[in-house]
């Protein structure tokens, strides 16, 4: 059924401009659209989209995944030199250092938006 169909990932808010300044201002990722109540934002060949929402914030799991190869350590640098602060969850990895969790070949970050939804960035 949705098989041959692109999705996208869509995170509540509860403040419209601090939401817009850390995803495009702290995170990078550039305005395609703004309709009022929420943005959508290009990232890779997909989109972003944010929404005003009372719910903002409740979820305790990862809301977007991000895959960036060989290019995790010098982004979790950079985040970290924007201010943001990497989470640490070190039961399952060999090894957690400066936020970034080594298992095998494989990475991983973990950060939260202004308004705590979990964003994923991984090795693969």
């Amino acid at each position: 059924m949705f098989k041959d169909h692109a999705s996208s990932a869509i995170i509540p808010c509860r403040d419209l401009a601090v939401a817009r300044a850390f995803y495009e201002g702290t995170l990078g990722l550039p305005l395609l659209e703004d309709h009022g109540n929420g943005f959508v934002f290009g990232t890779g060949n997909t989109q972003l989209n944010i929404y005003l929402s009372d719910y903002a914030g409740t979820n305790r799991a990862n809301a977007v995944l991000w895959g960036v190869g060989d290019e995790l350590e010098a982004i979790a640098t950079a985040l970290q030199a924007r201010g943001v602060t990497l989470d640490e969850y070190p039961d399952g990895f060999d090894s957690v250092a400066g936020g970034v969790h080594r298992k095998g070949d494989f990475r991983v970050i973990w950060f939260r938006d202004p308004d705590g939804n979990i964003l994923h960035v991984h090795s693969r």
